[in-house]
């Protein structure tokens, strides 16, 4: 699985990083400072869980147990569901999409008390 977090943490942040570059150039004429604001707080998030993947990565392959494992799902998880519902809502401007969007928090949150947890079962370094 640390492969595959890797992979996802490169994906996510080639991806955040263009969404920012387009957020930054090509969306501020067109979108309110609300959206605007809305859509640079998904590639905040998203950029910062992308750090979290790749610490989770390496967790996978340093810990026993499937802490690190769940901790990486819910990650991209709330990757996903909270900076793609907030890049929906900011483009679309569908209100509603505002009311998933704490579902990936809570998704992010499980993703940080799982790599808390992962961190009991490190393996010594040798």
């Amino acid at each position: 699985m640390a492969q595959t977090y890797l992979l996802w943490a490169a994906v996510l942040g080639f991806v955040g990083v263009v969404a920012g570059a387009f957020g930054a150039h090509g969306l501020k004429p067109r979108l309110s400072e609300e959206m605007l604001a809305i859509f640079e707080t998904a590639v905040r998030y998203q950029m910062y869980h992308v750090a979290a993947l790749l610490g989770t990565a390496w967790a996978a392959h340093n810990t026993s147990g499937d802490a690190a494992l769940w901790a990486g799902r819910f990650f991209i998880a709330g990757t996903l569901i909270f900076s793609g519902s907030l890049y929906i809502l900011s483009l679309t401007g569908i209100r509603w999409l505002g009311a998933i969007t704490p579902i990936g928090g809570v998704a992010f949150l499980a993703g940080w008390a799982c790599l808390a947890w992962a961190a009991f079962s490190l393996r010594p370094v040798s």
